[in-house]
């Protein structure tokens, strides 16, 4: 048979030598823990550093004809609004890195796009130039009934009609 004996509180004697060795074995982990957080976040920084919140900035521009304007006189003032519109993008927001502009025309009710300045901000820092940067639509001319010089004003004879 076996023998069992119980020990009691009192009769298990302290060794405060091993307490403190043991209170001293929970710290170091956590210091180390604490003090290798630092390195880890710069090395994963500089593995995967975290995506920069760059956008494009869209803006629709509409500008009307004004009276005895041709069409030539409608596309300078188009470029200029472009050219203001990319430089206020640029200013205003930090992080645009592009501007996509497209400027339309009001002439005698009908509306056409004339052009689109698509420019980064590098290039727009080295050339601010709107007609550098613009695609111009050639059809634009004739959707705005500026072919017809003679008749500014689109009649129903001039517009075609289905039968």
């Amino acid at each position: 048979m076996s023998k069992i004996s119980a020990h009691l509180p009192s009769s298990i004697t302290p060794f405060s030598v091993i307490s403190q060795i043991a209170r001293r074995i929970r710290i170091v982990p956590l210091v180390i823990l604490l003090i290798s957080t630092v390195p880890a976040w710069f090395l994963t920084e500089t593995i995967a550093p975290q995506v920069v919140r760059a956008y494009t900035a869209r803006v629709d521009l509409a500008i009307d004809r004004l009276p005895d304007e041709n069409y030539e006189t409608v596309l300078r003032r188009a470029e200029a609004a472009a050219r203001a519109a990319a430089q206020r993008s640029f200013d205003q927001d930090i992080l645009v890195t592009d501007v996509s502009i497209i400027v339309s025309v009001q002439n005698y009710g009908a509306i056409a796009p004339v052009l689109t300045l698509d420019v980064s901000r590098p290039q727009w820092r080295s050339r601010p130039d709107a007609q550098n940067w613009a695609t111009y639509f050639k059809t634009a001319r004739s959707l705005l009934f500026f072919e017809n010089s003679s008749n500014p004003v689109p009649t129903a004879s001039s517009v075609p009609t289905q039968k």
